[in-house]
């Protein structure tokens, strides 16, 4: 162990490197991700106003302490910044990011500034504070070296102010720094943060790029070669994400996955710029493409806390070609409106339709939701399944005060129940909608109390009062794509687990049960059937007329006595519609007719039915029977099984891809058949062993 108060003799500038090195190695100690060269001079060259709006943004997600705990007074008031819209635009993701960083650090930092007494020998104002916690960070992540900037950079008073500061404390900060991490025996103070929060980090460093693919715009294929040209192969599999390669993901066909390096050339592709590919998190994908799986070619889509204005338009370009409607909610702002369609109007989306009203005010009843079948749900969550919380909050328009929590590894448990209590509400005022029939329910969550709880508390909480078919939980539409996905869907839940491939998710998908009243006819089946295109060129109002002629000229069959009713029935849907079977039929019924002709009658009488013959016991076993014979006592059944004396048997038409076609005779002498002209075969075979209990086989062949 090292003596702290030695640690002024290691400070020399290849050690003073290894201990500034924040965030950037692994439990092993080795780099989590090689940074780029093109990286590295991005983090030494931030203007000063990114570090204006960092500061500004740490002093509102900061962790405050109480009163008698405070370490540093960080002041109330922010600094003015003079950004353009085109300069907010660009740096406004870097400077969450440097402030989110600081964030995580606030405690080791707050101490290493207390540690040097930098506040004693300065009359920096405390507005000022949180620059410097900011500017800290940045100045120990480059090592401690100087920024580097351009001749005709913008500079702004407070920040060189600061700045100078920090350079005139550099060896005590790196003292402090390095006193830091012997006191937590830790290789690097990247190992001093919650192991929740290291492992989030790693995740967020490998996490692969997904984009979906505009396909009312352009076509998969072109998107392909047009990849290929820009010097992008195509693989099967995202484990191959090292090289200039991307994969299309296999739950959602129009998604492709690239590394996460070559973010900053394809944002400057024209793919990127025309609205053709879209970069967005694989869970909205998933989402989207489950509501996809469960509409019908009319059915209207309501969606709730959509966030990203790019889910509603993929939901708009996967139902392009229905007569579908999209119903998006809560849009109060007139100019969020007007941004949001300037936006569709861009992506080619043209079967949107805003609602102002929340989704809470807004009645079951509502005359303009009456044809919403399927509600896509993507209420706010936690985000805890989420790798890299600054890019997703920034791209969901999510709420960015969630950043503070994130930063320390996981919510509190109040938090998380106040997120429950909103989802809970939102899904059973959803059961409502009477004339919806699905409710997709999607989080990025990997919370219980958000996900399975609430869905199951919902299923529960349904009431019989409102005389609804009740919901139930459905199974995933989604593809299982391997064992564990499979394993995790067990419960009819979809979720995806944080990996380095992906981020979290939480998918449910209930459906309203069917009301037993409810039937639905053949002509509407064939109708819905033709308007998908399943008929091909089949005009199923001619097929409707050509089997009511068919019918029509078919003679009917003596009607059978109430014991053949079940077997006639289950016979005639089967065979009603067939040609062939028509044929068959009339076959058995003409020789049928002719076998009762020629056959005496018994003595006893009995009634024909069902222009049956009536099958007499034979006076002793036949040398080559007809019928199936186990026993002598036995007497000889119609085809091996007994029926009740003085009953006769209906004629049942088979169709051909049954088993055998058998007859009835009345005597071994019965009629020899006369083969028709519908090339119909025969053929019998008698037995081969006379030890053996004799066989019939009747092969039908045409």
């Amino acid at each position: 162990m090292l003596d702290p108060n030695s640690a002024m003799d290691f400070f020399d500038q290849e050690n003073m490197e290894e201990l500034s090195q924040l965030a950037s190695l692994e439990m092993s100690g080795d780099l989590v991700s090689k940074r780029k060269p093109s990286a590295a001079l991005e983090k030494s060259s931030y203007p000063d106003s990114v570090y204006v709006t960092a500061a500004n943004i740490f002093q509102g997600i900061r962790i405050q302490r109480p009163a008698d705990k405070v370490i540093i007074n960080y002041g109330d008031e922010l600094l003015p910044s003079s950004w353009t819209q085109a300069e907010e635009d660009s740096f406004q993701r870097l400077s969450y990011e440097l402030a989110f960083s600081t964030l995580k650090y606030q405690d080791i930092l707050e101490s290493i500034l207390i540690d040097t007494d930098i506040f004693s020998s300065t009359t920096i104002p405390d507005q000022l504070n949180s620059l410097i916690i900011v500017m800290l960070y940045d100045f120990q992540d480059r090592k401690f070296q100087p920024r580097v900037l351009p001749n005709d950079a913008v500079t702004i008073p407070e920040v060189q102010e600061v700045e100078n500061l920090l350079n005139s404390f550099k060896t005590k900060l790196a003292a402090a720094l390095a006193r830091c991490r012997i006191k937590h025996d830790a290789l690097s103070i990247y190992h001093i943060l919650p192991e929740t929060v290291r492992k989030q980090e790693q995740r967020a460093s490998t996490l692969p790029l997904y984009a979906w693919i505009n396909i009312g715009k352009v076509s998969l294929e072109e998107v392909y070669d047009d990849l290929r040209k820009k010097g992008f192969d195509k693989v099967k599999s995202i484990a191959y994400l090292n090289d200039k390669v991307f994969a299309v993901d296999q739950h959602c066909f129009n998604v492709l996955i690239f590394p996460s390096h070559f973010k900053r050339e394809l944002l400057n592709i024209d793919l990127i710029k025309d609205y053709k590919l879209i970069f967005q998190d694989k869970s909205r994908s998933l989402a989207v493409h489950s509501v996809k799986a469960l509409i019908n070619m009319d059915d209207d889509i309501l969606m709730v806390n959509t966030g990203s204005w790019y889910t509603v338009a993929h939901m708009s370009i996967l139902t392009s070609g229905n007569t579908s409607k999209i119903f998006v909610c809560g849009i109060e702002s007139e100019e969020k409106d007007s941004d949001a369609k300037k936006l569709f109007t861009k992506m080619g989306c043209e079967n949107i339709e805003i609602l102002h009203e929340t989704f809470l005010s807004i009645e079951p009843k509502d005359q303009r939701l009456q044809n919403v079948k399927v509600i896509l749900l993507l209420p706010r969550c936690s985000s805890l399944g989420v790798s890299n919380p600054v890019e997703f909050i920034l791209n969901e328009h999510e709420d960015t005060s969630l950043l503070q929590d994130l930063s320390q590894g996981g919510l509190p448990k109040d938090k998380l129940q106040i997120f429950a209590q909103q989802q809970f509400e939102q899904l059973t005022h959803a059961m409502k909608f009477a004339k919806a029939q699905a409710i997709v329910y999607c989080t990025c969550s990997v919370s219980e109390e958000e996900n399975e709880e609430v869905v199951k508390k919902a299923l529960e909480f349904q009431s019989p009062a409102l005389k609804l078919q009740p919901y139930r939980l459905s199974p995933p539409v989604l593809p299982l794509c391997s064992l564990k996905e499979i394993e995790l869907s067990m419960d009819r839940f979809f979720r995806l687990e944080p990996s380095d491939i992906t981020n979290g998710c939480f998918l449910s998908i209930l459906t309203r049960e069917r009301d037993p009243s409810e039937t639905v006819s053949v002509k509407d089946v064939l109708a819905r059937a033709a308007a998908k295109g399943l008929l091909d060129g089949v005009e199923v109002g001619k097929t409707l007329k050509r089997d009511k002629k068919r019918k029509k000229a078919k003679a009917p069959l003596p009607k059978a006595p109430p014991q053949a009713d079940l077997a006639h029935d289950h016979s005639s849907v089967t065979g009603a519609d067939n040609s062939i079977q028509m044929k068959i039929t009339e076959f058995l019924h003409r020789e049928s007719k002719a076998s009762a002709v020629k056959t005496p009658l018994p003595a006893k009488p009995v009634p024909q039915v069902a222009a049956s013959s009536q099958i007499r016991k034979p006076s002793k076993p036949l040398s080559t029977p007809l019928v199936r014979t186990t026993r002598p006592s036995e007497k000889a059944g119609s085809f091996g099984r007994p029926r009740p004396e003085g009953k006769g048997i209906p004629l049942k038409p088979v169709e051909i891809i049954l088993p055998p076609v058998t007859f009835p005779f009345s005597s071994p002498q019965g009629p020899r058949f006369q083969m028709p002209g519908t090339h119909f075969y025969y053929r019998f075979i008698g037995s081969k062993d006379s030890s053996r209990e004799d066989r019939i086989n009747n092969f039908l062949i045409k």
